[in-house]
C-alpha cells in the first residue's frame, strides 16, 4: 500500500507541474501534506514535519546559494565573464575556437547560475560565430555543455548544494570528484560532438541580442579569472589543508573552519565586492542593488528547494522512506545506478533537472543510508541523472530553441543530444570512480 501511494503522489506532483502548469513550490507544498495524511501521520504532527522538512533544507543553503547568486550577478554585470570569454578567444583563435568555448561555459558556469550564465553567454556565442564565420550550434554547443555539466553537477550549485546537505556529501570531496567526471563529460559531450553539428542552421531573433560592455571598460584580465575562480581555489586550499593538518588538530581545525562553504562564500563575495567593484570605481550602493536583484532572481529556487525538503521528510517520518529503500534493494542493481534511473525518470517526466534531483534524493536517501554508498557520489549520480535527455517539459530546451533559432527537429539532435550524453558520461564517470574506491 505505501508503495501505491507514494507513486500516486509522484504521479500527481507530475502531473500538477506539466499538465496542471502550477508553480512547483505550491505543487510540492500540496502533495506533501496530502502524502502525510495518505500515509498515517497524525494529523497534528504534519505542520511538525513541514516546518523540518523546509527548514533542515534551506537551514545550511539559503546563506551558500544567496552568496552564490550574488558573485555570479556581480562576475556577470561588471563583464568579468565577457573579459573571459575575449581572453580565451584570443588564446585559442579560429582553428581551436570550440575548446575556447568550452572553457569559458567552464570558468563561467562556476559562479553563474545556469539561466543567467546562459542569457549572459548567447551574446558571446554570437559574436564569435559571426567573427569567425562558424555555425552557431558548432560553437555553442561546447559552451552550453560546460555551463550545464556545472549546474547540474558542481556545488555551490542550488540542486548540487541541496543534495550535498540532504545526503550529508562533503563539498570539498564532492567538488573534486565532479570535476573530475566533468571534464571528459564534457570534452564527449561538446567538442567532440559538436563535430557533427556544424550544418546544423540557426536564425537568431533579434530580440534576444543584449549590449555588450565596450572592450576598455571591462575589468582586467587577472582580476576577472580570480574573481570567477575564487570558490574553487578557496575550496581546493581548505580541502588540501585539511588532509595535510590531519595529524595537526590546531590547523586542520583552522582549515576545516575556513573550508565551510558558508565563509568561502562569503569570503569571496567580500573581495568580488572589491575587486570587481569599489576597486574600478562602482559604487557600493550600485553593488549592494545588484546583489538585492540577484536574491530575487534565485528566491523561487529557494522557495522549491524548501518544498522538495518538506516531502523528503513527509516520507521519512511516515516510514515510507524504508520501506521504499527496502524494495529498492529488492532490484538488484547497484545503488548509484538506480539512483540515476530514478533521478532520469523524473527528469523525463518532469523537465526541470533542479526539481527532479530533488524529488529523487527524498526516494534515495534511505537507501544511500542502508547501503552505506558514497555519498559524493550519490550526489553526483542524482545530478547527472538529473540532466537526461531534456525535451519539450524543460525551459532549458526551448531557451536553447528560441535563442539559437533552430528547428524542432535540430534542437533535439543538438541540445537534447548533448544532455543525454552529459548524464550517461556523468554516470559512467561515478561508477568507475566507484570502482576504484
Amino acid at each position: 500500500m505505501t508503495i501505491l501511494i507514494f507513486g500516486l503522489c509522484i504521479a500527481c506532483l507530475i502531473l500538477l507541474i506539466t499538465w496542471g502548469k502550477v508553480n512547483p513550490f505550491l505543487s510540492f507544498l500540496l502533495v506533501s501534506i496530502v502524502a502525510g495524511l495518505l500515509l498515517g501521520i497524525p494529523i497534528d504532527k504534519i505542520g511538525q514535519s513541514v516546518n523540518k522538512g523546509i527548514g533542515d533544507t534551506l537551514g545550511s543553503l539559503v546563506i551558500v546559494i544567496v552568496l552564490g547568486a550574488m558573485l555570479g550577478k556581480l562576475v556577470a554585470e561588471t563583464g568579468a565573464a565577457q573579459r573571459i570569454a575575449l581572453t580565451l578567444r584570443n588564446i585559442f583563435g579560429t582553428r581551436y575556437m570550440v575548446w575556447a568555448m568550452t572553457l569559458t561555459g567552464f570558468i563561467v558556469g562556476i559562479p553563474l547560475f545556469y539561466n543567467v550564465g546562459f542569457v549572459l553567454l548567447v551574446p558571446i556565442i554570437f559574436s564569435v560565430a559571426y567573427s569567425f564565420k562558424l555555425p552557431a550550434v558548432f560553437v555553442g554547443l561546447p559552451m552550453l555543455a560546460s555551463l550545464s555539466v556545472m549546474h547540474g553537477f558542481l556545488p555551490p550549485h542550488p540542486s548540487p548544494m541541496a543534495l550535498l546537505t540532504q545526503l550529508h556529501a562533503d563539498m570539498g570531496m564532492t567538488f573534486a570528484y565532479g570535476i573530475i567526471i566533468a571534464i571528459p563529460a564534457i570534452i564527449i559531450a561538446g567538442p567532440v560532438y559538436a563535430q557533427t553539428l556544424k550544418k546544423v542552421k540557426s536564425n537568431p531573433t533579434k530580440v534576444f541580442a543584449l549590449h555588450e560592455i565596450p572592450e576598455g571598460k571591462l575589468p582586467g584580465v587577472t582580476n576577472s579569472f580570480i574573481s570567477a575562480l575564487l570558490p574553487v581555489i578557496l575550496i581546493a586550499i581548505t580541502t588540501i589543508g585539511a588532509k595535510v593538518f590531519d595529524s595537526n588538530n590546531d590547523l586542520k581545525t583552522i582549515a576545516t573552519f575556513f573550508g565551510d562553504p558558508n565563509l568561502v562564500m562569503l569570503i569571496t563575495i567580500m573581495i568580488a565586492t572589491y575587486t570587481l567593484g569599489v576597486a574600478l570605481g562602482r559604487p557600493l550602493t550600485s553593488i549592494m542593488n545588484l546583489y538585492a536583484d540577484a536574491v530575487k532572481d534565485i528566491s523561487m529556487i529557494l522557495l522549491i528547494i524548501g518544498s522538495a525538503g518538506i516531502l523528503k521528510q513527509i516520507f521519512i517520518d511516515s516510514g515510507a522512506g524504508n520501506e521504499i529503500a527496502t524494495k529498492l534493494q529488492t532490484w538488484n542493481l547497484p545503488p548509484l545506478l538506480l539512483a540515476w534511473i530514478v533521478t532520469a525518470i523524473l527528469r523525463l517526466c518532469l523537465g526541470s533537472a533542479t526539481v527532479a534531483g530533488l524529488t529523487a534524493v527524498g526516494v534515495i536517501l534511505p537507501l544511500t543510508l542502508q547501503t552505506h554508498v558514497d555519498p559524493n557520489l550519490m550526489v553526483l549520480s542524482i545530478g547527472a541523472g538529473s540532466l537526461f535527455c531534456s525535451h519539450v517539459n524543460d525551459t532549458g530546451f526551448w531557451l536553447f530553441k528560441e535563442y539559437m533559432g533552430t528547428s524542432l527537429k535540430d534542437t533535439f539532435r543538438s541540445w537534447s543530444v548533448m544532455e543525454t550524453i552529459v548524464s550517461v558520461m556523468g554516470l559512467i564517470g561515478v561508477l568507475v570512480i566507484n570502482e576504484m574506491l
